[in-house]
């Protein structure tokens, strides 16, 4: 199978193929697309080549078991987040297994804990936010992801959808809108 072959076709054509005919061919094309991106999320989190190598192992086991029980629209934005979360939960692993020693620095500087907190915080925000999308009408929601994940322009997303230059801005700002009052019920209710 080589990379050539299949360049002209977008992410989500890939995907229609995958299922309507369940052929891992289309999927194979879709994550070798994104193993460099894999790689690099992996090496973030996981600080350690062969730890990111195996991780991005991981994710292609889990997009291929995934992906048939699930419609995913927007493939890039969804591998990076099966990325990402398995990166935190074998950091979590990790970390709650080896007893982590408390350093003078700890105690002498509390707002290194509020930094490591925030990042929590500011890390399960982002999870929140990815379910809250899904919340969203569907034109809200592919208009929202095309401008802020997938750094789309206006005109770009109007002509990917079909809507009007007025829709587009509607449904991201509507969108947006009804993102943070979602975003903002979930996090008191986790309070």
């Amino acid at each position: 199978m080589k990379k050539d072959n299949y360049s002209h076709i977008t992410d989500q054509e890939l995907l229609r193929h995958f299922y309507s005919t369940r052929d891992n061919t289309w999927l194979g094309v879709l994550l070798q697309r994104y193993t460099l991106l894999l790689l690099g999320v992996c090496m973030k989190y996981l600080k350690n080549e062969e730890e990111a190598k195996d991780g991005v192992q991981q994710v292609f086991l889990k997009a291929i078991t995934e992906l048939p029980k699930y419609k995913v629209e927007y493939f890039k934005s969804w591998i990076y987040m099966v990325a990402k979360n398995h990166c935190l939960m074998k950091l979590r692993d990790t970390r709650g297994k080896k007893p982590v020693p408390i350093q003078e620095s700890m105690l002498a500087e509390p707002e290194a804990l509020t930094d490591h907190q925030e990042l929590v915080e500011n890390d399960r925000t982002l999870d929140l936010m990815a379910v809250s999308l899904k919340e969203l009408n569907e034109e809200q929601q592919q208009c929202v992801t095309l401008f802020y994940l997938e750094k789309k322009s206006y005109q770009q997303i109007s002509e990917t959808t079909g809507f009007t230059l007025m829709q587009v801005k509607s449904y991201i700002q509507n969108g947006k809108r009804n993102l943070k009052i979602i975003l903002e019920r979930k996090l008191s209710d986790e309070k």
